[in-house]
């Protein structure tokens, strides 16, 4: 795997995921205050729902390989369509719509893969674009970055400081990183390792 492919995995597991960052912290938080959803319980729904988010991403990047390597960097136009629409959207909406809370294992899991369309947009390109070990690993780093993710969010939970800046800047970093991840799959996809 070369460095840029891997800083592009790293970078879009973040961009994707820091609105899920924000509803773990949020989760956290609502734990901390009633009791419920426990922090296992937290940790197993996202295990879960992000766990669906990379099969479904593996499983589709698996039924591209049909198509020449020459062409696999125009998949980085998926994410760079998801960042412009994403921009778009905000442009034209003052609106900050969020997953409502969940309290079990199965109602965090259906939040974490229902706020998941963006990470398959970004994740699938990426896979694709990947040796197959390579993206192999890849899905695994993502899968342990998931309790990195969950660590953080409890930690958050107790700044609310830094939620309610996480929750203002989230919606435009956002779309820019995934920008910013197409054009690097643009770049680096179909040229040998």
């Amino acid at each position: 795997m070369t460095a840029s492919l891997l800083v592009a995995a790293l970078v879009a597991f973040a961009a994707t995921t820091i609105d899920d960052l924000i509803i773990v912290t949020a989760l956290f938080t609502a734990g901390r205050s009633t009791g419920r959803p426990r922090p296992v319980t937290i940790v197993a729904g996202q295990c879960i729902g992000f766990g669906a988010i990379v099969g479904v991403s593996l499983a589709s990047a698996a039924g591209l390989r049909v198509i020449p390597d020459r062409w696999v960097g125009l998949l980085g136009l998926v994410p760079i369509a998801y960042g412009i629409w994403g921009l778009v959207r905000l442009w034209r909406s003052d609106e900050n719509s969020r997953p409502a809370l969940a309290s079990t294992i199965t109602g965090i899991a259906a939040v974490t893969f229902a706020n998941g369309a963006d990470n398959i947009a970004v994740f699938t390109p990426l896979f694709r674009s990947l040796h197959p070990a390579d993206a192999v690993v890849t899905a695994v780093a993502f899968l342990a970055l998931v309790g990195v993710w969950c660590a953080l969010g409890a930690l958050l939970g107790t700044h609310r400081a830094v939620v309610a800046t996480l929750g203002r800047v989230s919606h435009w970093l956002v779309p820019v990183v995934f920008i910013v991840v197409g054009v690097v799959i643009l770049i680096t996809a179909g040229r040998p390792p």
